[in-house]
């Protein structure tokens, strides 16, 4: 990892604490990463702290899953709510409903493991260690639904640590360092980098990468997006991914096509950067190249096919029995190279997946993550293509189909606004059309 001037300075400081603490010695050889925290909650000095806080990040990184789990339950169980504390806030505020009491309660409403993380993000490397501690929790949620107190409360931090103005947008090229452009690799989510040659193609002359990146985390990219410079609106993906297809000048370029996002960090998930890094690229790249016309993506409709799999009702003027027999020809896996099978689902299986993308809801908002996503972030629902992507994971996420969603400069905030405030599902007159089936 690159290391900044303030993180070796705070090293200094955290060796000047050690020798304080005498941590380099046999006394300090048997002490658990629950006794440091122990320590380090109670400790006052700064060099002191922050050697208890570097301590701690280096036990963190040596624990096998079992010490893992056993810390969480640690920081749950030692370091949680006092009722007690509570009680005595809650009747004092509302014996004299006053700034000081205010303060109190506030005060006795947070676990004090908020601290700890606070003191722990002090030292060279908390911050990263505290968004492995949570990648590391979430896997555990399913198993240990108790700890979603402490999940709770570590993303409530993150979300103020990693808030849009502590990130930085950078430029991904091949002068980018080697490191970061692994991570590129490792990270992809969508459609996967199979090699440098395959990089390298994404981010030739008419393509472009952005990611944000966090101070505390220089060699780490949050959220990266690739954008292909096309002329017009794309509507597959595997031209796009061709290693043998024609550059174009990025002048001669009119679109702007986003086909990939990926989100990289486990212990960030749930807080969203997406919206901010879509908006400041389209920004970044009218600036660039003004030449560009039209911004819009190509985007995979991961939930469909599950969807489609479990539903039994009518949508678009189709019957159940219509829709058994599309589900009964997708069973086959080279349907999409039997012309005769394709040309026969086209219309009926386009009129599904609009349906799904407009009508079907969770808590009034679409059930597709990436149409909330995008629709959240002032797009609008342009166009679905056939046999977009015929890629294994295509196929078996939406049966290969890949829609657009266009952004509209001028109407950006008026479509979020619509959807924010009245849940409405901005869509092109011609995808309606086929919810509707007319």
């Amino acid at each position: 990892m690159r290391q900044t001037l303030v993180g070796q300075i705070f090293n200094s400081i955290a060796d000047a604490g050690r020798d304080l603490l005498d941590l380099g010695s046999g006394k300090q050889k048997n002490q658990t990463i629950e006794t440091i925290c122990r320590d380090l909650l109670t400790q006052k000095g700064e060099a002191s702290g922050m050697a208890l806080a570097r301590e701690v990040v280096i036990m963190w990184g040596d624990l096998d899953d079992a010490g893992r789990l056993a810390f969480m339950e640690f920081l749950l169980e030692e370091v949680s709510l006092s009722t007690k504390k509570v009680d005595a806030a809650v009747k004092a505020y509302e014996a004299d409903k006053n700034h000081d009491t205010r303060r109190a309660l506030a005060a006795a409403l947070e676990a004090p493991r908020q601290e700890l993380m606070r003191r722990i993000n002090f030292a060279p490397g908390g911050t990263a260690a505290i968004v492995d501690m949570r990648k590391f929790l979430v896997t555990q949620l399913r198993e240990k639904p108790e700890l979603k107190a402490v999940d709770d409360d570590l993303k409530h931090l993150l979300v103020s640590w990693f808030n849009r103005g502590f990130l930085e947008i950078e430029e991904i090229n091949w002068n980018t360092p080697a490191a970061i452009l692994e991570k590129l690799i490792e990270y992809e989510a969508v459609h996967e980098i199979t090699g440098w040659d395959d990089l390298r193609r994404r981010l030739d002359k008419d393509r472009r990468c952005f990611a944000f990146f966090h101070p505390a985390l220089p060699d780490e990219p949050l959220i990266f997006v690739e954008v292909a410079l096309v002329k017009g609106l794309a509507s597959s993906v595997q031209p796009l991914l061709d290693l043998g297809e024609k550059r174009l000048e990025p002048t001669k370029a009119d679109t702007a096509i986003f086909y990939s996002i990926s989100n990289c960090q486990d212990g960030l998930k749930g807080i969203s950067f997406g919206n901010f890094l879509i908006k400041q690229v389209v920004a970044e790249l009218s600036t660039q190249l003004p030449n560009l016309k039209h911004f819009s993506t190509l985007s995979p409709i991961p939930g469909f096919m599950r969807w489609l799999s479990r539903f039994e009702g009518s949508a678009a003027k189709m019957k159940p029995e219509d829709i058994a027999e599309v589900k009964k020809s997708l069973l086959d896996p080279e349907w999409f190279r039997k012309g005769k099978v394709a040309d026969t689902i086209k219309e009926p299986l386009q009129q599904l997946v609009a349906h799904y993308l407009i009508n079907e809801k969770s808590r009034e908002r679409p059930l597709d993550p990436v149409s909330r996503f995008h629709l959240g972030n002032g797009a609008r629902l342009e166009r679905i293509n056939w046999l977009g992507d015929i890629s294994s994971n295509g196929m078996k996420q939406s049966a290969g189909l890949l829609v657009n969603y266009y952004y509209s400069l001028k109407d950006i905030e008026k479509n979020h606004e619509a959807y924010v405030n009245e849940k409405k599902v901005v869509a092109s007159s011609a995808i309606q059309s086929l919810a509707k089936g007319s």
